[in-house]
């Protein structure tokens, strides 16, 4: 495998059977995944990007084809809700990780604790999730996620329950910290303005059975942060692209 790929799945489905009927969800699915890059994945509600996401972190099983991954490829998943423990404070919520899968050394809770501090969530080390708001809640999954310093975070939708305008601002936060961390990203979302603003390719799923419809290298004039790039000149060429190829409104 090239060094700059990280992860790459060869006519990879799944297919889900009941006493009637099969039902194929993905079905000869091929991507690739770059060393360092936020690869976006858009596509119709229900086409397989979040089993395609669930296959990736061995939730779920293929049906055919293979992944093939870089030799100890580490992966951090995080999902649409936030899924912190009320019970517990914001240090424990994101040393959750460490102490299920016993990594939880003195350097990994150091490294975290940085990544509180770095991102601005040390001084609510003590404070319960209910004391948060749903920015800040989903700043801290996102920091629970690294704290096991995965090579390649999947990130389903993070931010769709939130308003338009936190969406925004975490949207930025996200690029820092995928960027300031040197970590590989694949993020599914129906909002197109945020794969083009966030992502370096976005790819376009067609309806389910999904399979991959087309692919777009983002390659805007001065690409900067994802509030800034969708005031680019180019932002709106490939809005009408990708909108477009899609099957069904989004």
């Amino acid at each position: 495998m090239e060094d700059n790929v990280l992860l790459k799945t060869i006519n990879l489905s799944k297919n889900y059977y009941n006493d009637k009927t099969e039902i194929k969800a993905i079905e000869n699915l091929n991507i690739h995944v770059l060393n360092n890059e936020i690869l976006a994945i858009v596509g119709p509600s229900g086409c397989g990007k979040s089993t395609f996401l669930s296959i990736l972190a061995n939730l779920e099983k293929q049906t055919n084809g293979k992944i093939i991954m870089k030799k100890n490829l580490s992966i951090g998943y995080m999902l649409q809700s936030d899924s912190l423990f009320p019970w517990l404070t914001i240090l424990d919520n994101v040393l959750l990780g460490l102490d299920i899968k016993k990594m939880k050394t003195g350097n990994n809770i150091e490294y975290t604790i940085n990544l509180l501090k770095k991102y601005g969530l040390y001084e609510f080390r003590d404070q319960y999730p209910d004391n948060l708001s749903g920015g800040m809640r989903q700043r801290v999954a996102l920091i629970r996620t690294l704290a096991t310093n995965p090579d390649l975070l999947l990130l389903d939708e993070p931010y769709s329950a939130l308003d338009y305008q936190t969406r925004l601002s975490l949207s930025n936060d996200l690029q820092e910290i995928i960027k300031n961390e040197g970590k590989t990203a694949i993020l599914i979302t129906h909002d197109l303005a945020e794969a083009i603003s966030l992502g370096d390719r976005v790819i376009v799923l067609s309806k389910r059975p999904c399979t991959i419809k087309s692919i777009y290298n983002i390659n805007l004039n001065n690409k900067t942060n994802p509030i800034d790039n969708r005031k680019d000149p180019k932002f709106n060429y490939y809005y009408d692209k990708i909108w477009r190829d899609l099957d069904v409104h989004i």
